[in-house]
């Protein structure tokens, strides 16, 4: 049986820590057992970037919005932009949107305003939503119910909070990101929402260039290290690593509906 590559759903190759090495670094990642990378816009600039990236490589693909940090300025004449680039063909998920009060700035109705926008631009474009949530557990929830983005389907990045949120957003058909925090000995919480929910609804991400998972922790993430987070996530679910990838992989698959 032909063996499955890895599947990286969360990338940021467009920030400036690949300068020197980016070309190299892409070029390399199949011969490591990295099929495929979808690059993820995290503003106006970056979203350019990541469609650049997608044309430039035929196994990068894109994704296109604005971080719930980087809303602050943001008009109408963007969310234009981005509806016209969501038709390309290598375009496959609107994001990373969401909510993030770790930061006091912008503000949270900023912040809120312009998350449920972009899920309207999902709904209007047909796309899934990429969900940045950070210390906005309760909020980003009501959200995401009372703008029915469910029926946009996607991925909840990142995943941070408890098990049992994890399964509410499962129900809903959401997947849930896993990547380098699965290896920390800090990460409990994401270790028992591995356990907890099904495989079938988990897929891997790199966030790269942060957050490495261990041995590689506080070094620059990139592909290549989600070898380390298969391995975690096959020990904790009791099964081999070729089945994490081969799962992991044909999830991303369907969501991102390549």
């Amino acid at each position: 049986m032909e063996q499955k590559l890895i599947f990286d759903t969360h990338s940021h190759y467009d920030d400036k820590r690949f300068d020197e090495d980016r070309d190299e670094l892409l070029n390399s990642l199949h011969a490591c057992g990295i099929g495929y990378v979808v690059n993820v816009g995290a503003d106006m600039e970056s979203s350019r970037a990541a469609l650049r990236l997608s044309e430039q490589y035929d196994f990068v693909y894109a994704a296109l919005g604005v971080h719930p940090s980087d809303t602050e300025g943001l008009t109408e004449a963007d969310m234009d932009c981005l509806r016209e680039n969501a038709s390309r063909e290598k375009v496959v998920a609107i994001g990373e949107i969401g909510l993030d009060y770790y930061w006091p700035e912008p503000s949270p109705d900023i912040q809120k305003k312009w998350f449920v926008r972009q899920i309207e631009l999902a709904q209007e474009v047909g796309l899934p939503i990429i969900v940045h949530s950070r210390d906005a557990a309760e909020q980003t929830m009501k959200l995401i119910r009372e703008t029915k983005a469910y029926e946009c389907g996607g991925v909840i990045h990142c995943y941070s909070y408890s098990p049992e949120m994890a399964k509410e957003y499962v129900k809903m058909g959401f997947y849930i990101g896993v990547g380098g925090v699965v290896t920390f000995k800090n990460g409990k919480k994401l270790k028992q929402t591995v356990e907890q929910i099904p495989l079938e609804r988990i897929v891997l991400e790199t966030d790269c260039p942060y957050l490495s998972p261990e041995p590689n922790r506080g070094k620059r993430n990139d592909s290549r290290n989600l070898c380390f987070v298969v391995d975690e996530v096959a020990r904790l679910k009791g099964i081999s690593k070729e089945e994490v990838i081969r799962v992991t992989t044909e999830n991303a698959m369907k969501m991102y509906r390549l």
